[in-house]
């Protein structure tokens, strides 16, 4: 069965306790690494000026403490995986947080900036 490295683990952990149970859920079926959970000023400032993020320093859900979002890729390709292991890693997350009852919004559903390894708890 799969698990999360350190740095997965980290970054994991600096999200809110919902969206960590979507994540050790989603772990048992499929393979992936957490990319960030938290992110500071610097991080999110340099997501932002690279094109990486649309959200400016403190407007990210990543920005909270805990964080209302986290990245993750397939695991080994990385950002180098088909948009196809993209969706299928989505299908495991999204399935996870609906077995859970925990409300996420995927950024491959946005219609401007498509993010597929962004996840971010939905406001209701």
């Amino acid at each position: 069965m799969p698990s999360f490295g350190d740095t997965s683990r980290r970054h994991r952990d600096s999200c809110e306790p919902a969206l960590q149970r979507v994540l050790d859920e989603a772990i048992k079926r499929y393979d992936f690494s957490c990319i960030w959970g938290h992110r500071g000023e610097e991080a999110q400032t340099r997501a932002y000026l690279e094109g990486h993020s649309q959200a400016e320093w403190p407007n990210s859900k990543h920005n909270s403490k805990p964080a209302r979002a986290f990245d993750v890729i397939p695991y080994p390709e990385g950002f180098e995986a088909s948009d196809e292991e993209f969706y299928l890693l989505a299908t495991h997350i999204l399935s996870a947080a609906s077995k859970l009852g925990v409300p996420l919004r995927w950024g491959g559903h946005w219609k401007t900036l498509k993010d597929l390894a962004h996840f971010e708890l939905r406001e209701q």
